[in-house]
């Protein structure tokens, strides 16, 4: 019998799931995964974050974006060797349970329902903003503040957020394949609408509104850098796909690495036109403020109205990532018996998790429809530093424990890239608000009280028996199965 210590510690191989678990259908090429990844991060940071992220930095939000761009950059390297090396569905659980044992995935499994349940209904909230300003210039009509708001900020429930969650959810329902080809025109769509926004910006360019250019000194800055971390979130959207990625060790990276260079790239050119067009000191509680901003520029309503389009495409597009990264997540976590089998039942036609879809829709719907956008967005921060910390600390440990794994992605300069993203991650966790901090800690604590009354014990590891091969409806043999499209 394994002792408390062991059960704590043990970790799963680095290997992919057996012919007899249940597993995902392998669908994604290169481009829909750099697509997911360009997808879950262009829009939160740049739609509708600024109006919380420029009163707290000033101008200097600039290097708000830089700082967790560098960040995410050092991290996205280590995803890539990580992702390379264990090409799983699970993301950074996976990557814990393979390198740090048991219990340290399933803090890691706490992140991430943050990272993804709560972003889901963050940027959730920034689409119902955007919708609103799109009603208004095309029919001269919003929806009323009571349903369009959370109870804090004066409304009484957020339908709009709660309807593009709900609209995401059934787009996945249909498939992994459907859903990413969807989220890859979007992608391109919103990609163009944030150029056009940036040509427009800069005519309207002021060199005056830099002045005073970081009134909270380096604390504002790095302040900043919490409130927008969420939006990278989408880099490690990638690594959720792992077990539907075609070629996964080195598909893997390659999206990864791509992404980091599209988003970062947009994110600062975005930010530095829309403070040149506009004021820092008009940025707070501004709704819908990329499209306000050209509105002014040009003293009309059309270019905000092709901002507040590109703004729903964008955002809506983020949104299914987002669900798409957390149901794979339970997946795999389902998978291994760490929570309760209904999240890895399968589709036998569609093959994909159903009941765990619209388990997440109905969860993260409810936060959309009732929490503000302000406190969904550091709670997703440190959910993201977190995980992005523990994958850095697991590329140390992974080299040390099997220095010979085949990895289709392998970082320079040794140990120097994944040190910094370490100290990188802590640097911003200390800036964030104590009450985030707090709620995040016990948050934390209340999983792994759940684990060591349920998942312990009923572990794949522990039990040594496969969960896998729950489906919604028996299998037949002319079911199509993982990997026959390759």
């Amino acid at each position: 019998m394994t002792t408390l210590g062991q059960q704590l510690l043990r970790r799963k191989p680095t290997t992919p799931p057996a012919a007899n678990e249940a597993h995902l259908k392998r669908s994604i090429g290169l481009f829909s995964l750099t697509m997911i990844g360009v997808g879950g991060t262009l829009g939160t940071g740049i739609f509708f974050i600024l109006s919380e992220a420029v009163p707290a930095a000033g101008p200097a939000v600039i290097f708000s974006f830089v700082i967790g761009g560098i960040v995410a950059g050092l991290t996205a390297l280590c995803y890539a060797e990580m992702a390379g090396a264990v090409p799983v569905a699970g993301s950074t659980y996976s990557y814990a349970y393979a390198t740090l044992g048991e219990a340290t995935a399933m803090g890691v499994g706490a992140c991430l329902l943050l990272e993804y349940g709560v972003s889901t209904a963050a940027v959730a909230v920034g689409w119902s903003q955007y919708v609103n300003l799109l009603l208004q210039n095309l029919f001269g009509w919003e929806i009323p503040v009571q349903w369009a708001q959370a109870p804090e900020e004066g409304g009484i429930i957020n339908v709009p957020a709660v309807i593009v969650i709900v609209l995401c959810s059934l787009l996945l329902i249909r498939g992994a394949s459907e859903s990413t080809t969807v989220n890859s025109i979007m992608v391109v769509i919103k990609i163009c609408v944030v150029l056009f926004f940036c040509a427009v910006a800069f005519t309207g360019w002021n060199a005056d509104h830099f002045h005073n250019f970081a009134p909270a000194g380096l604390s504002g800055v790095i302040g900043g850098t919490g409130i927008i971390f969420f939006s990278f979130v989408g880099l490690d959207a990638v690594s959720t796909a792992g077990e539907e990625a075609k070629n996964p060790k080195r598909n893997l990276p390659l999206a990864i690495i791509f992404a980091l260079l599209i988003i970062i790239t947009l994110y600062v050119l975005t930010s530095v036109s829309a403070l040149g067009a506009q004021a820092p000191a008009k940025f707070k509680g501004q709704d819908a403020g990329l499209a306000v901003i050209l509105q002014n520029i040009l003293h009309s309503t059309w270019p905000g109205t092709i901002i507040a389009i590109g703004a729903i495409i964008s955002i809506f597009s983020v949104t299914l990532v987002c669900l798409y990264g957390q149901t794979r997540i339970l997946f795999a976590m389902s998978r291994d018996g760490m929570i309760p089998a209904v999240f890895e039942r399968v589709n036998p036609r569609t093959m994909t998790p159903v009941r765990n879809t619209v388990i997440v829709m109905i969860v993260t719907s409810i936060l959309a429809a009732v929490i503000p956008i302000n406190f969904l967005a550091e709670m997703t921060s440190i959910g993201t530093l977190v995980a992005f910390l523990v994958v850095s600390i697991g590329v140390i440990i992974l080299r040390v424990r099997e220095p010979n794994l085949e990895r289709g992605f392998k970082l320079p300069f040794g140990w120097v890239i994944p040190i910094l993203s370490i100290c990188g991650c802590i640097a911003i966790i200390t800036q964030l608000q104590a009450v985030t901090i707090w709620v995040f800690l016990i948050w934390t604590f209340v999983f792994l009280v759940f684990y060591f009354f349920y998942g312990r014990k009923r572990s794949v590891l522990q039990t040594g028996h496969i969960v896998g091969e729950q489906v919604d409806v028996p299998f037949t043999s002319n079911v199509r199965q993982p990997g026959d499209d390759l």
